[in-house]
């Protein structure tokens, strides 16, 4: 498909799914999570995925999340089962590599690598799972190199259903994903795309003032349905921050047909729907 033919670009899909571990039962915090979501789709592997979105003439921006220095295991699937099987799908995956910070400079090698090598086309952060703060010096030569390399940086902000219902939160802490603290990154690395994903409850007001004060700040809208979007987020999306906002799902949990159906509902400015939908993005990650 062209792009002309593509009607949307979802920028923020989990690929929890491995063809290595197909069949198998969800975890139990991936089916916490599908209950905490009110989701009954199936955790899907690429080649699933692929063919979702294909069917719907979209694009899916697909990752992992890497908690390595957390749990002590390197993400399932890989960043390179991901680009592998995105690669057989160029038309409708854009793999995006997860590191977790804690790799320190190895981490920073295994980015280069993922990029120059196997083609992956962005940085997925998730500070709660990975406990870092986005503004922590130690994760700074991960920026550089994102900078250096000329993709965009996705950070996870806001409240996470990782953990949620769990006992203690499932040690998850809320704490790291405030956006105000990505503010710091967008300073000291003027030339780094950086996308700010989900509404950031119950920081809404403080990711909507660093995608208003820095230029190459974005925010995802993925995680919540359109219908429980905040006043002041549809109002910056429909003024402010048309060219900065971005449609994303978090399929499978919340898949693209509950979140568009709901988005129908919203006030949103004819010459803006595309925008989110398609512009932006394309735009962002350099299609078309």
């Amino acid at each position: 498909m062209s792009l002309d033919d593509i009607v949307a670009i979802d920028v923020h899909t989990h690929v929890h799914g491995s063809v290595h571990t197909s069949g198998r039962a969800p975890s139990q915090r991936l089916e916490a999570m599908q209950e905490y979501f009110g989701s009954d789709t199936a955790a899907a592997d690429v080649h699933a995925m692929a063919a979702y979105y294909r069917e719907r003439h979209m694009i899916a921006v697909a990752f992992t999340v890497d908690t390595y220095t957390v749990s002590g295991d390197d993400p399932v699937p890989s960043n390179e089962e991901i680009a592998e099987l995105a690669a057989q799908h160029s038309d409708a995956v854009i793999p995006f590599a997860s590191v977790d910070p804690g790799r320190g400079r190895a981490g920073v090698k295994m980015l280069h690598r993922l990029v120059t090598e196997h083609g992956m086309r962005g940085l997925k952060l998730h500070p709660n799972a990975q406990e870092f703060f986005p503004d922590d010096h130690s994760a700074y030569p991960l920026y550089e190199s994102a900078q250096e390399l000329g993709i965009p940086v996705l950070f996870h902000t806001g409240h996470t259903g990782v953990g949620a219902g769990e006992r203690g939160g499932g040690r998850i802490r809320l704490k790291y994903s405030n956006p105000m603290a990505v503010d710091d990154v967008a300073v000291d690395f003027p030339d780094l795309a950086i996308v700010l994903a989900h509404p950031s409850f119950p920081w809404q007001d403080e990711a909507l003032s660093v995608a208003r004060h820095k230029p190459l700040v974005h925010i995802d809208l993925s995680g919540w349905s359109p219908k429980y979007f905040p006043p002041s987020l549809v109002q910056h999306a429909n003024s402010i921050l048309q060219d900065k906002v971005l449609f994303g799902s978090d399929f499978p949990l919340i898949t693209p047909d509950r979140w568009l159906a709901d988005f129908d509902l919203l006030d949103i400015k004819p010459d803006v729907r595309p925008k989110i939908l398609k512009g932006n993005a394309a735009r962002l990650l350099g299609l078309g």
